[in-house]
């Protein structure tokens, strides 16, 4: 049973201890207190039994993954015109469904705002969110969420018009007086205020539900500078800047970290390997030169053959099929196949940057497959 089952019992059990503990002063209420500890004790033992599930099963069960996205990021999840939705998140979606289900095109995509993200992990509606989401202390703690691995190392940055005088060089000081446009409920607002009160200038903030509104607010000259995930500016920049203006993107050095990956719900061990071991899986094959093109004919001894489903693998002990992640290879890519082909076309690259390979001087990292 969902993972969503077990809050609403636990949810239920609680509401009935509370009722019990606030109920009335007179005389007839403790006679009730039997039957309320019954029921308590009863439902106690249903939520320690469903408790046992995992989600991995409940989506094995579905045939299909359930995965959040934001539909209107460039390069990472965009809808487009015949529904479908591309991108490097998008392609993470369809990696987890190739290894929990065999099939990387058993996926539900649910384009999320981000103040609808949380929630909807939270109610079940999705069962992993991929949507260029933030790592952060409070949300791993107050929100509830439980992080994968991080697929892309990001960092906040501004984009202003050069004809109203910012440059590449252009930094705090130069925000004197601006309008700043953003997502509404996102690290990005908190980050941009912090920065202008630190530098001791004065900003005026102001936010959209989603990043197509911001973005059509900026380009209407609503607003003077643009902030977000320096990815999502370079590739609004390349689709969107109109012939006759030059945006700039600055400073050189983000104003903040933004570590972005899977989220999914809290306390699902189960469910939380099965996506994890995904990533790996990709960055892992990546390291041996294994890819979409080659992963058939892929020699399938030591870590890789592991990995691949050869002697000693582990897939079958975390639930999934010995080939799973031979599958996710072959069905959408080692990790350069997934960020060259989403991110190379807008002038991500992974060479120099903290995407490339920890043997090339990135923190794209996997443990061991062993």
């Amino acid at each position: 049973m969902t993972s969503k089952f077990v809050k609403l019992l636990a949810v239920a059990l609680a509401i009935g201890v509370v009722a019990a503990a606030c109920g009335s002063d007179e005389e007839e209420a403790p006679a009730a207190a039997p039957a309320t500890t019954a029921a308590a004790v009863a439902t106690t033992a249903q939520v320690e039994m469903v408790a046992d599930g995992s989600l991995l099963d409940t989506v094995q069960a579905r045939g299909t993954l359930h995965c959040g996205v934001s539909g209107s990021a460039v390069a990472f999840s965009e809808t487009q015109a015949d529904g479908s939705v591309t991108g490097f998140d998008a392609d993470y979606c369809r990696a987890v469904a190739a290894a929990v289900l065999g099939d990387a095109n058993a996926v539900k995509f649910t384009s999320l705002t981000a103040s609808e993200r949380f929630t909807a992990v939270q109610s079940g509606d999705v069962d992993v969110l991929i949507r260029n989401t933030t790592w952060t202390q409070s949300r791993d703690t107050d929100v509830g969420m439980d992080f994968g691995p991080t697929t892309y190392y990001d960092g906040q940055q501004l984009m202003g018009r050069a004809s109203d005088g910012f440059t590449a060089n252009s930094g705090a000081a130069d925000l004197e007086g601006a309008v700043v446009c953003t997502n509404a409920g996102t690290t990005t607002e908190k980050n941009v205020s912090e920065y202008a009160s630190l530098a001791g200038v004065n900003i005026t903030l102001k936010t959209f539900e989603t990043s197509d509104e911001y973005w059509q607010g900026f380009i209407d000259g609503a607003c003077d500078i643009s902030t977000t995930d320096g990815s999502a500016l370079v590739g609004r920049k390349v689709k969107q800047q109109p012939a006759d203006e030059e945006w700039v993107i600055f400073p050189a050095t983000p104003i903040s970290k933004e570590p972005l990956g899977p989220t999914y719900g809290q306390n699902d061990s189960k469910w939380a390997d099965a996506v994890n071991w995904t990533v790996y899986a990709t960055i892992i094959a990546d390291e041996y030169g294994v890819n979409q093109s080659n992963v058939d004919s892929a020699v399938k001894e030591g870590e890789l053959g592991r990995l691949l489903g050869g002697d000693g693998e582990l897939q079958t002990t975390m639930g999934l099929s010995a080939d799973a992640f031979h599958q996710v290879i072959k069905q959408v890519g080692n990790y350069s196949d997934i960020y060259n082909r989403n991110l190379n076309p807008v002038g991500l690259y992974r060479e120099g940057s903290a995407n490339a390979g920890w043997k090339d001087g990135g923190l794209i990292y996997a443990p061991p497959a062993r």
